[in-house]
C-alpha cells in the first residue's frame, strides 16, 4: 500500500505544473456527455408536451411515461424492463409460487409474445401450449407490439374465468385455444420411480423449490432404499430464483463452486459454493435438459456437469446466462427496475449466455425434432432473441446439425425416448459405456427447399 502512495506522491511533485490543465480538460470531457444527456431529456419533455397537446385523443401521461421507461430498458436486452407497481406485485406473487393465471413463461421477440415454456400441470400445459408458440391475441384483442408485462396482465386474472389465446405455430395454421384460469400453485418438485431408478422432476425455481425437491427425494428414497440411480429432469424448466438453483445444486454436491456471476467490472465477481452433504449419497445421476431448460435450470445442469456429479442427456439448453437484479423504486411504490447486471458462469468458467449447456449425450425426443434441428427450424433460444446480450468471449451456439440420436422407426412414440436413454446411461454406468444408436438420417434444409421449389414450380409452355 505504501508503495502505491509513494508513487502517487512522486507523480504529483513531477507533474504539479500541469495538474490544473489536466483537471480542467477532464471536467470539460465529463461535462460534454452530461450536457448531451440533459439535451436528450429536454427533447423527451418536448415530445411528451407535443403529444399531450396535439394527439388525436386525450392521453394517459403515466402510462405513456411508464412505456417510455420500459422501452428504454428493453432496448438494452430482452430481459431488462420496467415493472409498474401492479406488475411488481404480480412478480412477487409468482416467485412465491402462487397466482391466478394460465401457467406460461413468456418473452417478447420483435414485438410478439413468445412462449418459453408452459409449466407442468397447469392449464396452459394441459391445453397443449408449446415452447416456441407465438401468442398473437388474448380474448380477441391483439397483443402484437404490447410489452410482455401488459400481455401477461391480459392473461392473468380471476381463477375460473376462461381466456382465449390466439396462437401461431410453425408448420401450423393459426388457431385459438380456450383456457380456464386457475390458481397457479404448481408443485415445483415431484418424484417417482422409473424401474430401478429414482426420477425427480423440477419444473421451476420458486421460493419453495429446494425444500420441495429435498422432501420429494427423501420420501422416495425412504420407500425405495435399493434405488440404483437418480434422473433429475429439468426439461422445459424456465428458471426462476438464483438462490433456489444454488440450493438444488447443493443438495447433490459435497463442496466446491456451484456458479459465479460477473458484472461489468472484472473485479465484481460473486461465487456460490456448496456445503458438505449429498442427499443422494453418491448415487449415479443423469440430468435431462432440452431447449426449454433456461436460466436457473442451466445453472444446476452446468454445475452438476462441471463437477462430474452427473452426465447430461437431451438437447442443448436455452442459453439464458444473464443475471437480472430487481431494484425497487421508492420501496416499490413506483414499481421496480428489472436490470441485467451480470453474467452467469459454470464452475469451469463457461458462460451460459446464448451458447447454453450442451449435453454429454445429444438425444432428440422425436424424429420430427431431429429433423427440425437439422433444418435449424424451431430453434427458439436466447441466441434467436433480438438484441440479446452477447455471448461471452465471442462464443457461438452450435448451428444446424444432425443430432446424435433420435427414436428409431420401431420405437413406441407413447414412451419418453430421452428418459429411456437416461436410464440406459445409468444402466451402463456412463455415456461413454452406453451403446450408441445409429445416427438419424435427417434431410438437410437446403435439399428440402430445392425439392419443394421444384415440386411447386408450374410447368412452362414450350
Amino acid at each position: 500500500m505504501k508503495k502505491y502512495l509513494m508513487i502517487g506522491a512522486a507523480a504529483f511533485v513531477l507533474g504539479a505544473g500541469s495538474m490544473a490543465y489536466v483537471s480542467q480538460q477532464a471536467q470539460a470531457s465529463a461535462q460534454q456527455p452530461r450536457a448531451q444527456t440533459y439535451r436528450m431529456l429536454e427533447l423527451f419533455g418536448d415530445v411528451l408536451d407535443t403529444v399531450e397537446r396535439q394527439y388525436v385523443t386525450e392521453i394517459d401521461e403515466t402510462k405513456l411515461i411508464e412505456s417510455a421507461i420500459d422501452g428504454m430498458l428493453t432496448s438494452l436486452d430482452p430481459h431488462s424492463g420496467y415493472l409498474n407497481p401492479e406488475s411488481f406485485d404480480e412478480m412477487r406473487d409468482q416467485t412465491r409460487g402462487e397466482y391466478g393465471g394460465l401457467g406460461i413463461e413468456v418473452t417478447s421477440e420483435d414485438g410478439v409474445v413468445k412462449v418459453i415454456s408452459p409449466m407442468d400441470d397447469t392449464p396452459a400445459a394441459r391445453a397443449g401450449v408449446k415452447a416456441g408458440d407465438y401468442i398473437t391475441a388474448v380474448n380477441g384483442e391483439s397483443v402484437l407490439g404490447m410489452t410482455v408485462s401488459d400481455a401477461v396482465k391480459q392473461m392473468r386474472g380471476k381463477p375460473g374465468e376462461a381466456v382465449t389465446l390466439s396462437i401461431a405455430r410453425e408448420k401450423s395454421d393459426p388457431f385459438d385455444v380456450e383456457i380456464v384460469r386457475e390458481v397457479i400453485k404448481p408443485k415445483s418438485a415431484v418424484a417417482r420411480m422409473e424401474g430401478d431408478y429414482g426420477y425427480l422432476r423440477v419444473s421451476a425455481f420458486n421460493e419453495r423449490t429446494t425444500e420441495e425437491a429435498e422432501q420429494a427425494f427423501g420420501a422416495l428414497r425412504a420407500k425405495n432404499p435399493d434405488m440404483k440411480g437418480l434422473i433429475l429432469d429439468l426439461r422445459n424448466n424456465p428458471g426462476g430464483l438464483l438462490d433456489q438453483a444454488v440450493g438444488v445444486s447443493d443438495l447433490f454436491l459435497e463442496n466446491g463452486e456451484i456458479v459465479s456471476q460477473r458484472g461489468r467490472d472484472a473485479r465484481d465477481v460473486e461465487r456460490y459454493n456448496a456445503r458438505p452433504g449429498d442427499i443422494a449419497e453418491g448415487l449415479p445421476m443423469v440430468v435431462l435438459i432440452n431447449t426449454g431448460s433456461a436460466s436457473a435450470a442451466e445453472i444446476v445442469a452446468g454445475a452438476l456437469q462441471d463437477r462430474k456429479r452427473a452426465e447430461l442427456v437431451g438437447l442443448t439448453s436455452f442459453g439464458k446466462g444473464s443475471v437480472q437484479t430487481v431494484i425497487p423504486l421508492r420501496g416499490g411504490m413506483d414499481g421496480a427496475l428489472k436490470l441485467t447486471t451480470a453474467r452467469y458462469y459454470t464452475p469451469a468458467g463457461r458462460s451460459i449466455q446464448q451458447t447454453g449447456i450442451e449435453p454429454d449425450l445429444e438425444v432428440a425426443s422425436t424424429r420430427d425434432e431431429a429433423q427440425a434441428i437439422a433444418n435449424r427450424a424451431f430453434q427458439f433460444s436466447e441466441a434467436s432473441l433480438r438484441n440479446a446480450l452477447n455471448a461471452s468471449e465471442g462464443l457461438k451456439r452450435r448451428g444446424a446439425h444432425e443430432p446424435a440420436e433420435a427414436p428409431p422407426e420401431d420405437f413406441d412414440e407413447a414412451k419418453d425416448f430421452q428418459l429411456v436413454r437416461a436410464q440406459d446411461v445409468l444402466k451402463y454406468g456412463s455415456v461413454a459405456a452406453t451403446p450408441k444408436l445409429p445416427k438419424p438420417q435427417a434431410r438437410l434444409a437446403e435439399v428440402i427447399g430445392v425439392k419443394d421449389k421444384v415440386a411447386a414450380a408450374p410447368a412452362k409452355p414450350n
